[in-house]
């Protein structure tokens, strides 16, 4: 068995080049101990080498290979068609030998009919124009013949997947063409390919990749001299070499003269502090990176002005390519869907609506299926640069069955939610978050409405409302005890011993018809002994619990469950989780619930009533950031408080 990696990825490229140079299976020509693959990888020998490169890319920063999955071709595929223009026709067409009759030799009822169908709209008057102008474009090399503008560029290409299936369109459309066109648009897609890697080995393996892919798809030939149609190789390796290079466009300049017009990219979904796992001075190269990010300028500006938090570097490759991009270029950019709602994108969002035009975004929900193995939601965002924001086109939910490789690049089911810019922003008080919408045309209506109905309530932990007394308002906080450094301290409960009752997300229950309520055996009798409940149930530490009680929140990490929040009031004497979320609540207010409800068990248990409504857990199944919960969240919730009127406004 062969653990190199790089060494694998050679043998496959020879394999590959043999197989097109035989006309034999790429099987045929490799080593007796090679892995068995799949026969639906076997099929795509491009497919093959982004798996072997997403595995190495995987080991190098300590990461499980198994976990490692590349783009799909079949996603890169119709986010390409997506953006390809309309192929231009020839100068010269074939000339049609079909028979016509005339149509004055028609009956009079034929021809009547005939003329009310108005078929002169479908001889497409305009259509020498509109070539000729896009002739003029082909000629000045902002576009091919093909429909794909120019220059195209890939700043974190991994492999060069989106490269080989634009390779793959070009082919497909210019088949028919005449041998010297053909070649000359070819020559052109090439020469504007602006493709980057930080990593040499990929930079090199990208090189070797888009030439076996110009010979797959008829675009060249293995020989030096080219044939009709085709380049030689001599020629093609040569292009190949200066439209392919090693930059890292993070920190460095873009290593091309010109700007692109069209940028593709899927770039790593990895934070800082997922970096260099394997490294023994990873935590200092980590550490280095973090502070190169954060300093660099652009001049008197910074180059990655919405830096917050722990980075995620698909958030910087976003800002970086439209920098990169000449004005009114085109981005187009698979992420992870947290992108949509998490807090720490918020800076990126807003920079998105102001400074850019967000254009559209396709989302695929957790379970997809697009990704082996991946059950995060998916978004691909299309942004023209330095654009004007009106709205948002939310194509999707959709799943992989969805993805056509013609037309728009996806069914004609899929639904659409045109969202203007007013809705938008009172939605998400300017944050430009994008909430998760359902399939079904019923519940998304439904869940429309209510999120219409609710933007307009103040939040949990605005200074508005019953939750704010002179000045204080209350604040979302997690569970004291960390379970996992803190675990000799946390024990089963059972009949005897010492201890204080620990809750944690399995002792909130729902009986199914919207009541939730603790179960802990401190507190209900007839739990069996070996239930869930029972374990890790007892806190033996010195941390006090409160002596009043306390409004907690358990999170449903499940995206598929019904509901995402349970409150329940939480008795005096019991420490919680981390798992569990609660409110701190101020002296004031918590002395104003006493004296509304009589007790503060009991305001708390208006309060926890309110919390619990269906209404409010729509909200934040459609706000919900990721399957994990954070304080942000919950401190976005809507109130619909009776005694409050007030109502917020953008």
């Amino acid at each position: 068995m062969i653990d190199d990696r790089p060494e694998q990825i050679r043998i496959w490229l020879s394999a590959w080049e043999e197989s097109l140079r035989k006309k034999k299976p790429v099987a045929a020509h490799l080593p007796e101990d090679w892995p068995t693959l799949p026969a639906t990888l076997l099929t795509d020998p491009g497919n093959v080498l982004d798996h072997l490169l997403a595995r190495h890319d995987a080991e190098l920063d300590g990461r499980s290979p198994r976990g490692a999955h590349p783009t799909p071709p079949k996603l890169a595929d119709s986010i390409i068609v997506s953006e390809l223009l309309e192929a231009v026709q020839e100068e010269i067409e074939e000339e049609d030998d079909t028979p016509s009759l005339p149509l004055d030799a028609l009956p009079p009822g034929f021809r009547h009919q005939i003329a009310s169908l108005n078929l002169a709209h479908l001889q497409n008057d305009d259509a020498p124009e509109s070539d000729a102008a896009a002739l003029e474009d082909v000629e000045r090399e902002i576009r091919t013949r093909s429909g794909v503008l120019l220059p195209m560029a890939d700043p974190a290409t991994g492999g060069g997947l989106f490269a080989a299936r634009i390779l793959k369109q070009h082919s497909s459309a210019s088949k028919k063409w005449n041998g010297e066109i053909r070649l000359e648009d070819t020559r052109r897609l090439l020469r504007n390919l602006q493709l980057c890697d930080v990593s040499p080995l990929v930079v090199d393996i990208t090189k070797q990749r888009i030439f076996l892919e110009l010979v797959r798809y008829d675009l060249a030939t293995l020989d030096d001299i080219g044939d009709e149609g085709k380049l030689g190789r001599k020629e093609a390796v040569k292009i190949i070499d200066r439209v392919v290079r090693v930059a890292d466009t993070l920190q460095g300049e873009w290593p091309f003269t010109a700007r692109p017009r069209l940028l593709f990219a899927n770039p790593p979904w990895l934070r800082i502090k997922d970096r260099f796992r394997g490294h023994p001075e990873g935590s200092s190269l980590r550490k280095e990176l973090g502070e190169a990010l954060r300093s660099l300028r652009d001049g008197e500006m910074k180059r990655f002005s919405t830096m917050r938090g722990n980075v995620n570097l698909y958030r910087l490759f976003i800002e970086r390519g439209l920098q990169i991009l000449l004005p009114e270029g085109r981005l187009r950019i698979i992420v992870p869907d947290s992108l949509l709602r998490e807090q720490s994108s918020s800076p990126l969002r807003q920079l998105l609506v102001s400074k850019h035009e967000w254009e559209n975004i396709w989302f695929f929900d957790e379970g997809n299926c697009l990704f082996s193995g991946i059950s995060q939601g998916v978004v691909v965002i299309s942004v023209i640069a330095q654009g004007s924001t009106s709205g948002l086109c939310m194509i999707g939910p959709m799943d992989r069955t969805d993805l056509r490789p013609n037309g728009k690049g996806f069914a004609n089911k899929v639904p659409i939610l045109t969202l203007d810019i007013g809705r938008w922003e009172r939605w998400t008080r300017g944050e430009w978050g994008v909430p998760r919408l359902p399939r079904s045309p019923l519940l998304r209506q439904n869940l429309l409405s209510t999120v219409d109905d609710l933007s307009h309530k103040p939040r949990l932990t605005e200074p508005l409302g019953l939750l704010t007394v002179d000045g204080e308002s209350v604040k979302v906080r997690v569970g004291e005890i960390d379970q996992t450094s803190h675990a000799s301290y946390i024990k089963p409960w059972n009949g005897g011993g010492k201890g204080t009752p620990f809750i944690r997300g399995v002792h909130f229950t729902d009986d199914g018809e919207g009541a939730i309520s603790l179960r802990h055996p401190a507190f209900e009798k007839g739990i069996p002994s070996r239930a869930n409940e029972r374990q890790q149930a007892r806190w033996t530490g010195e941390m006090k619990s409160p002596v009043e009680p306390r409004l907690a929140c358990q999170a449903i990490v499940n995206a598929h469950q019904q509901r995402r929040l349970r409150w329940v009031v939480m008795p005096s004497g019991c420490v919680l989780g981390n798992s569990v979320n609660h409110i701190e609540i101020p002296q004031t207010v918590r002395e104003r619930l006493a004296d509304d409800h009589g007790s503060l068990t009991d305001g708390l248990t208006w309060l926890c009533a309110r919390l619990n409504d269906d209404k409010l857990d729509e909200w934040a199944r459609a706000w919900a950031a990721n399957n994990n919960v954070n304080n942000y969240e919950l401190e976005m919730l809507p109130l619909d408080f009776p005694e409050v009127s007030t109502e917020i406004s953008t």
